[in-house]
């Protein structure tokens, strides 16, 4: 199966920067800023077909959820990260 471009997109029109992290990028917290766009941050990314979790870190230090995720699952912190399905 061929790669998909997939848009992460978060809406914090006071955050100061959002990041993505996820299985995707060994979860590295600034391994792939979010551009602001208006009221909201926005970047993309080419990703093979699977499963992966991430979550946006907002201002360096707050880990959020995706509001705009349809899937979950516990982490190892006692929260969860968000799943997203390519395919």
């Amino acid at each position: 199966m061929k790669e998909k471009r997939i848009t992460f997109s978060y809406a914090d029109p006071n955050a100061r920067s959002v990041c993505v992290a996820g299985s995707f990028n060994d979860w590295s917290a600034d391994a792939l800023p979010l551009r602001k766009k208006g009221k909201k941050w926005e970047a993309a990314i080419t990703l093979p077909p699977g499963r992966y979790e991430y979550r946006f870190v907002v201002d360096g230090s707050r880990w959020t959820d995706d509001p705009l995720a349809h899937e979950h699952c516990p982490n190892s912190f006692g929260e969860r990260n968000c799943v997203l399905m390519v395919g």
